[in-house]
């Protein structure tokens, strides 16, 4: 199989991590996808001391993950979370390539953090098992396909795991690490310890749609727009209720604006095929807005505006009384 890059597909973000396994010390990290996780996650493996390929098929896609990082390093200087020598470091470990081939060609660990779309990572999967070391973990930032379907693309299905980092990867502690039906031992303790070292949580789960995360947490957006779509309360009112009753840090309708309701909707798609059950049949609503391109914080607007520059939240017109 040709190891470029697929140029008929979009992909978020890349990069590389380099796994010695004689010693068992991970070195080197790829990423796939220079998007929003991507750009997350290169970040977080370069600031704890990892040399970082970070990989995507538009050289621009590149430059804008650079400077997103550039940014949020800054934001950790003003908080006197790191000094400027740390963020020049840290910038120094990541290179960025538009070949994929010579992007991983010496990876010990690939994060693939590309679209949410089983397609098109069965395609980069098929790819990374052609052009990376026999060695070589192979990680999917997925967060509800499946790390067992994922797997079945390769010849390595031992070696292919899910770790599913929280947005935004710099701030959250959280990684679900899915094990894979065949997933080794050796392989899910090694990744459960690479993310201990980058001062994260791992909680190992099992490979069923959604995993815990989304199993939870889609299915109650989901609801939540139900009661907006069938009038029982506003989205202000929805999301102050789960916020002060619940203890919520952000409503369910604020939150699936900032996922993407293009993503929740994806998500919910793939639990209601995995688990056949009505329960997860996506709200009109969600389905109309995703097809009008009203998609949350990334259109500009969801359930709110993004479009202004105060920090008050500003409820969507669609949705005044």
């Amino acid at each position: 199989m040709d190891c470029q890059p697929l140029l008929s597909i979009r992909v978020k973000a890349a990069g590389v991590l380099h796994i010695m396994t004689q010693n068992n010390t991970m070195k080197q990290i790829a990423v796939i996808g220079s998007g929003t996780m991507g750009n997350g996650i290169a970040h977080v493996f370069a600031q704890n001391g990892y040399q970082v390929a970070l990989i995507d098929i538009q050289q621009y896609a590149l430059d804008k993950a650079l400077s997103v990082i550039s940014k949020n390093l800054d934001r950790q200087i003003n908080k006197e979370l790191i000094t400027k020598n740390d963020k020049n470091q840290t910038l120094d470990r990541i290179s960025t390539h538009t070949d994929i081939s010579v992007g991983v060609a010496n990876a010990d660990l690939v994060v693939e953090a590309a679209t949410e779309n089983l397609d098109l990572k069965i395609s980069i999967f098929q790819q990374l098992d052609e052009c990376t070391p026999p060695s070589c973990i192979l990680a999917s930032n997925t967060s509800s396909i499946s790390i067992t379907k994922i797997a079945s693309a390769t010849s390595r299905p031992t070696q292919v795991i899910g770790m599913h980092f929280m947005n935004p990867v710099p701030v959250m502690k959280l990684v679900e690490v899915i094990r894979g039906y065949v997933t080794s031992d050796q392989v899910t303790e090694q990744v459960m310890e690479l993310t201990k070292k980058l001062h994260k949580v791992p909680v190992e789960v099992k490979d069923y749609p959604g995993f815990i995360s989304n199993r939870i947490l889609i299915p109650m957006i989901n609801e939540a727009i139900i009661s907006l779509h069938e009038g029982v309360a506003g989205v202000e009112e929805i999301d102050t209720v789960m916020k002060l009753g619940m203890a919520h840090p952000m409503g369910p309708l604020q939150l699936a604006d900032f996922i993407g309701l293009d993503v929740c909707l994806a998500i919910l798609k793939v639990l209601q095929d995995g688990f056949g059950q009505s329960k997860y049949t996506p709200c009109p609503l969600l389905v109309n807005m995703v097809t009008a391109g009203h998609l949350g914080v990334k259109s500009g607007q969801g359930f709110y505006s993004w479009k202004h520059q105060s920090k008050e939240l500003v409820v969507a017109e669609n949705f005044l009384k």
